[in-house]
């Protein structure tokens, strides 16, 4: 009798142990790596010079805490036209409705930027690609009175949509558990104070960008050789 109570017990210890480290990882599951960084976006386009952006450590923290598995924030800067635009790209795939918490009408608003409208648009990428888009206009009240124009999409599993609806429901929030980079949604930003500035940083930055990103067969089709593509790493995980 008592040896079964010892075996009933360690039993029930295991299981409790089991339990809290199953928790634990529904809770923080661990980052998923792209199979080229989002980093590898060029900082040299046309005409474009860029310079990544120091973004503070409680940004960080949220972006984490969000489930931001790669990210890439920088500024691109034209000295022909003295104009620049800022980029930013959220990669979500350990659980790719985290996506929502990056949107520029969580963002902007959280930074004391007030809503203006928000319009659905379209510009053409350099390769004559159609892109969809959003544009969100934002400013700040007086006496530090500005404006800014943001361009956003979403990039699900390959396909360009607008509709968070697509993955807001029980197929964003379920965790990515077999590590699936081509299972995700990005979040597309290209934001200045002049929508001129916006969209043409959008049109000139967009096809490095999603070529990248995982297409709906799971190919990156980043340039790493003129003849072939890269497939997804579904085993591919980073600790986190």
């Amino acid at each position: 009798m008592w040896f079964a109570g010892v075996v009933a017990m360690a039993l029930l210890i295991t299981a409790g142990i089991t339990y809290r480290v199953g928790l634990a990882k529904i809770e923080d599951p661990p980052a998923i790596e792209l199979p080229v960084s989002l980093s590898e976006i060029p900082f040299e386009i046309g005409t474009w010079q860029g310079r990544d952006l120091e973004i503070p450590t409680v940004t960080v923290e949220y972006m984490q805490a969000n489930f931001a598995d790669d990210y890439v924030s920088r500024r691109y800067s034209r000295a022909d036209e003295g104009i620049w635009a800022d980029a930013y790209v959220v990669y979500c795939s350990s659980r790719p409705g985290g996506v929502l918490g990056h949107q520029p009408m969580v963002c902007f608003p959280a930074h004391g930027w007030i809503h203006d409208e928000t319009i659905p648009s379209e510009f053409v990428s350099r390769s004559g690609r159609m892109i969809r888009c959003l544009v969100h206009r934002f400013h700040k009240p007086a006496p530090a009175y500005r404006r800014v124009v943001v361009l956003s999409f979403y990039v699900l599993n390959g396909q360009i949509t607008l509709s968070e609806r697509e993955f807001s429901g029980l197929l964003g929030r379920r965790l990515n558990l077999a590590g699936d980079p081509a299972r995700y949604v990005a979040q597309v930003q290209i934001s200045s104070v002049l929508e001129h500035s916006a969209r043409s940083l959008a049109s000139d930055l967009a096809d490095s960008i999603l070529t990248i990103l995982p297409d709906a067969e799971g190919n990156v089709h980043w340039p790493v050789s003129s003849t072939r593509t890269v497939p997804a790493d579904s085993s591919a995980t980073a600790g986190g």
